[in-house]
């Protein structure tokens, strides 16, 4: 990524243009030079003089102003990135049309760098054919077009079309700013499901048996896959974290919840990654209310083994069948390659990911180490770093995979 990577964050004319402004902070606390393009309207949500305050730099909407410095190309030519939040219905319709009638648009097209769009617009706007096809038309010519949130958005109406946070806009832009090259659309196109975070086994319904996965690995896979312009599917289990920007989020809690979730979402998939701390064993029954002490030897906690989900995968998908691509992850304390390579066997998937846990490793860090093993032989060691550097390592593997 650029020391200081030159950013032109176009605004389109919608209530949610206000959020923008903590997506502009983080972008210039980060070291960028930040350059506003709102469309006029956007002016009528958050005015010119709060875009030219936080960014320190001019703010226009015309291409008219400072015809000299030919701004309509110049902008577009020399940034690093665009990125545009919130793209209205109208804004998305323009840019697929390649229209050219403000400085945002004409900016748009003589952009040669990566383009990231956030939308935000009512649920029936965002749902609409021609917003779809629009969307459709601008993901074909390379650019990455998040999915909106869902939840609450104007008065008192929810659904899909709320602006993802500004912090989950902010990882996907720096994603791309990190690889601006041709690798950063290889998943264009595709589905990809990744699980994450770790089950819970109810014990009563005060107490369950769970593990200390807290999902980061597994939403740094999927904001890395959203960024590389994958279709994303994440399966949380009990992940307290904001959704990754542009993935939809099903939220579960045990591993039974976990397989049918997976399973499900997986047909038509062509990836599956299961970064998710799945339990090997739940109680053979649920106390339905809590069990207290009573001065006797408490009855034995009777456990039954989970379904193996990746294995389950693998059988969905058929003797000698290679789509999707299976990656499996395994947190070891053991992490001999003998044992890697029996569990990747066992297990039937394509690669298996195998990072220790312990002394400051795994759980709820930010970094994370890991040797990747392949069916075909292939061995891969990814150095502790960021959990998003090991996330594109893995998504380059799994792309070779992909037919």
């Amino acid at each position: 990524m650029p020391a200081s990577a030159r950013v032109i964050l176009g605004v389109g004319a919608g209530i949610a243009a206000y959020k923008v402004c903590g997506l502009l902070r983080l972008l210039t606390e980060s070291g960028h030079r930040v350059r506003v393009v709102p469309t006029a309207d956007a002016l009528r949500f958050v005015g010119e003089a709060t875009w030219a305050a936080l960014s320190g730099e001019p703010v226009t909407t015309d291409v008219w102003t400072s015809v000299s410095e030919v701004p309509h190309v110049r902008l577009g030519r020399s940034a690093d990135l665009v990125l545009v939040a919130p793209a209205t219905a109208d804004l998305l319709a323009r840019a697929a049309a390649g229209m050219a009638g403000d400085l945002l648009t004409a900016t748009l097209l003589t952009a040669r760098c990566p383009v990231l769009y956030a939308p935000a617009m009512h649920t029936e706007m965002w749902e609409h054919p021609a917003t779809q096809a629009n969307v459709a038309l601008l993901r074909r010519r390379g650019a990455v077009v998040l999915d909106p949130a869902v939840g609450r958005l104007t008065g008192a109406d929810s659904g899909a079309g709320r602006l993802p946070e500004p912090e989950e806009i902010f990882a996907v832009a720096v994603r791309l700013l990190d690889d601006p090259g041709p690798k950063n659309q290889d998943l264009a196109g595709r589905r990809v499901v990744v699980s994450a975070g770790g089950t819970r086994e109810e014990i009563d319904p005060v107490r369950f048996i769970g593990n200390w996965s807290s999902g980061t690995q597994g939403y740094a896979l999927a904001r890395t896959a959203v960024a590389r312009g994958a279709e994303v599917t994440v399966i949380a289990a009990n992940v307290a974290l904001p959704d990754p920007a542009g993935a939809k989020v099903i939220q579960v809690v045990s591993a039974l919840q976990m397989r049918d979730a997976v399973l499900k979402a997986a047909q038509g998939a062509d990836v599956v990654v299961m970064a998710a701390a799945v339990a090997d064993y739940r109680p053979q029954t649920r106390s339905d209310g809590k069990i207290k002490k009573d001065g006797q030897p408490p009855e034995p906690l009777r456990l039954v083994e989970n379904p193996d989900i990746l294995a389950g995968l693998a059988e969905q998908r058929g003797p000698g069948g290679t789509q999707p691509v299976l990656v499996g992850f395994a947190a070891e304390t053991d992490t001999s390659e003998q044992a890697a390579r029996a569990k990747l066997a066992r297990k039937g998937c394509d690669l298996l990911v195998v990072n220790p846990v312990g002394n400051g490793l795994g759980f709820g860090t930010p970094d994370n180490e890991a040797v990747v093993y392949g069916a075909d032989g292939t061995v891969t060691r990814i150095a502790r770093g960021p959990k998003e550097a090991l996330a594109n390592v893995v998504w380059d593997l799994a792309a070779v995979n992909l037919k």
